[in-house]
């Protein structure tokens, strides 16, 4: 061959104007091997992968892409999926995944709705079984009770609460000295149902008053509940018959007691008032 022909390791096709050149051999040099649309494709691949040049196009792809004609022949439609599914955009028909989030959220409203509604309904049994519990108290362990009159300063004044345990008297006796709140009768003049009064005389005592003293039984009752000045008028003796008992009001210038209306049944003592609760500034014992 002469010495012009270029120097290759692989001939490449010529343009086909089918000359030769300088006297060499026809130009039906070895053509480079046919190649499929997979075949370039795969190429681009590893070129993208080795940094290669492509062999087809003698260009180096830019990083990132798979480049190049699709090889299995699907669709725009399957290309847009394949992208969504690895990241690379939002599939046909709009969806980009926030359906499921949109989900979520839906079940968290769901959720708090569903939470919200449990805690009405317990709130409002714990509101119910309180109601129950206090009307059940009322009924049967206390009472709260206010003063309407004078009959008991200054250890109770007008207005003040106190609290009644109407158990006592089913688990002990009447005590002397005993706060008692008890139901009036039904013959004895007045406004308020409920009196309340202090006891003096048991079931069977001998009860009077001399020059502003208090006996039972012969022996002089000590009062440090009486303010100073308070004075008692004479009275009796009265003795105090069974399941009864004797009640004056601490303030003994201002009471309508047993020493007006006569001793009270037992039966008639709603309980005895044990605490003073309200004002608060003067809350304590009796």
């Amino acid at each position: 061959m002469s010495s012009d022909l270029p120097r290759q390791s692989l001939p490449v096709r010529e343009p086909a104007s089918g000359s030769q050149a300088n006297g060499s051999q026809p130009n039906d040099r070895i053509p480079f091997p046919a190649t499929t649309r997979s075949s370039v494709y795969f190429g681009q691949k590893l070129a993208d992968e080795e940094g290669m040049e492509d062999p087809a196009t003698n260009e180096r792809p830019l990083g990132g892409g798979l480049g190049g004609e699709n090889p299995f022949g699907v669709d725009d439609g399957d290309d847009a999926l394949f992208e969504a599914a690895i990241g690379g955009g939002a599939p046909p028909g709009g969806f980009d995944g926030s359906d499921g989030e949109d989900d979520d959220d839906d079940d968290d409203e769901l959720g708090l709705g569903s939470n919200a509604t449990r805690n009405a309904l317990e709130w409002a049994v714990v509101l119910v079984g309180a109601v129950l519990v206090a009307l059940v108290l009322r009924a049967a362990l206390f009472q709260a009770f206010w003063i309407p009159s004078e009959s008991m300063e200054t250890t109770l004044l007008i207005n003040d609460r106190v609290l009644v345990n109407k158990l006592s008297y089913r688990l002990h006796d009447v005590h002397r000295g005993d706060v008692v709140v008890f139901v009036r009768r039904e013959d004895e003049p007045g406004q308020y149902r409920d009196l309340i009064k202090r006891v003096i005389g048991l079931p069977g005592d001998t009860v009077q008053a001399r020059e502003n003293v208090v006996s039972v039984n012969g022996s002089t009752m000590v009062e440090p509940y009486l303010d100073p000045g308070i004075t008692t008028s004479d009275f009796g003796p009265v003795v105090v018959p069974e399941d009864q008992v004797f009640v004056m009001g601490d303030n003994r210038n201002d009471s309508y007691d047993s020493r007006n209306f006569g001793t009270i049944e037992e039966d008639r003592i709603v309980g005895r008032a044990f605490v003073l609760f309200w004002p608060v500034n003067r809350l304590g014992w009796l």
